[in-house]
């Protein structure tokens, strides 16, 4: 805006210019109209209103104004946005026009035209009569371009895009998908408050009706560690899983160990009875091994069961680890259980042996019947007996059993007999089953083998 300038003949630094005539700064701000004093809008003193009102009351001819400058209004009283600039940011530029202006608060003064030098009044304009009615009021039109907001140029609220600055791709990046507030400054300082906020929209992808994915929107860092404990297994759920998988440890383990018991064991039983077996003949072939002296767990003589296709070893002592569990039969005799040998011209021969697992020689002796052979194989001669009764099932501690003359076999008197015994049920060892025979037959080895081992 323009300093004070003091009224014509007053002295003062102001001096006259030299496009201004004498008295023409006065006669612009006399017929300026005070809108306090004037209720009637169409008769405002300013100039960009329709009809001026002179100092007498009455009407003063108006200036005409271009089209460009004068848009139509219907109400009378209207707005221009470039007036209330140039009035508070002053001239941005020479303007295009025939004539220059000087702008002297919110009055306009022409300048002269061009071609001219000295100062141009201002003709004054027919002043129509009582019964004539003035012409429409002729306003500026607004220039073509961007339309600002109308509360205020200088300030923009988040998300409105600049003109005068083009887009770029970082305004593709900011701009707020919500759409702006239509109501007051009250209520846009409401929205951008909320556009800090965290949104409850969904993050993941959506789909449009026309089929096209819209890409997922990133998720904030609060929100990540949240989706990651949601992700996390609750306490009850990692502790049934524990608790499955040691269930399921223990029982691969179980079937490892039964699969062990009853497979791995008798075939390992059946390798070592027989290297057993192959060796007891070497030896007796050799002559490395005398009659009648025999070693803790060292296999001495040979068991043939015909009708089971049964070949064991028979070895001394009863010993689990060094006989039974190697797949030999184990004789009584150690201690009170001590029982004849087959050379014995009177006594009981009694053995053990496996019913399941470890290569298992006694599982079907309860299928034998009165009358089945078994023979008894050793460095001299075949000792042949014949099943005579059994006894399905008794105590442990039932040691009468192998007595000399057993209670319960059917034997009235001392002979030479043979007991065999084994665990029942099967794949238990709770009981004892017990089948007892008779000598039926002595062959020495140089006479060849006995018709049970030869058919």
């Amino acid at each position: 805006m323009t300093s004070l300038r003091p009224h014509a003949g007053q002295e003062g630094p102001y001096e006259q210019g030299a496009y201004e005539p004498d008295g023409a700064f006065e006669a612009a701000v006399e017929q300026l109209a005070d809108p306090l004093n004037d209720p009637l809008p169409a008769r405002h003193a300013s100039p960009w209103t329709g009809a001026e009102a002179g100092p007498a009351g009455g009407e003063v001819p108006q200036t005409p104004r271009t089209p460009a400058q004068a848009p139509a209004d219907p109400e009378g009283e209207w707005y221009d946005p470039e007036g209330y600039q140039r009035d508070w940011y002053g001239q941005q530029g020479p303007e295009a026009g025939p004539a220059s202006a000087t702008v002297r608060g919110s009055a306009v003064i022409p300048g002269p035209p061009p071609g001219t030098s000295g100062p141009v009044p201002s003709a004054p304009a027919p002043v129509p009569g009582p019964s004539e009615p003035g012409p429409a009021p002729v306003r500026p039109a607004r220039e073509a371009g961007p339309v600002l907001n109308d509360e205020t140029v200088a300030l923009r609220t988040a998300g409105t895009p600049d003109p005068s600055r083009p887009a770029g791709p970082e305004d593709a990046r900011d701009a707020d998908p919500e759409p702006l507030p239509t109501g007051g400054r009250a209520e846009r300082r409401r929205a951008a408050k909320g556009r800090g906020r965290r949104r409850a929209e969904p993050r993941r992808g959506t789909e449009t009706a026309a089929g096209t994915a819209t890409p997922a929107v990133p998720m904030s860092r609060l929100e990540a560690r949240r989706a990651a404990r949601a992700a996390k297994d609750s306490p009850a759920v990692v502790a049934s899983r524990v608790v499955g998988e040691v269930f399921i440890t223990f029982g691969v383990l179980m079937l490892l160990f039964v699969t062990y018991q009853l497979w791995w064991t008798n075939v390992r039983a059946d390798q070592i009875a027989g290297r057993e077996t192959n060796k007891i003949q070497d030896d007796w072939a050799s002559g490395e091994r005398s009659p009648g002296v025999f070693e803790p767990g060292k296999g001495f003589a040979i068991m043939h069961i015909p009708k089971l296709d049964v070949v064991a070893p028979i070895a001394e002592g009863i010993s689990k680890e060094k006989v039974l569990d190697r797949g030999m039969v184990g004789h009584y005799g150690e201690g009170t259980l001590k029982t004849a040998m087959p050379s014995a011209k009177q006594g009981n021969f009694a053995v053990a042996g496996h019913r399941n697992t470890h290569g298992e020689p006694f599982r079907y002796i309860n299928k034998l019947k009165p009358g089945d052979p078994i023979v008894v194989e050793t460095q001299d001669a075949y000792y042949t007996y014949e099943m005579t009764s059994i006894l399905p099932q008794t105590s442990p501690s039932n040691v009468a059993v192998i007595d000399e003359v057993p209670p319960g076999s059917g034997f009235t008197g001392p002979g030479r007999y043979i007991t065999l015994t084994t665990c029942t049920p099967e794949f238990t060892s709770t009981y004892r089953m017990i089948v007892w025979g008779k000598m039926v037959d002595e062959r020495p080895r140089s006479e060849g083998k006995p018709d049970a081992l030869v058919g």
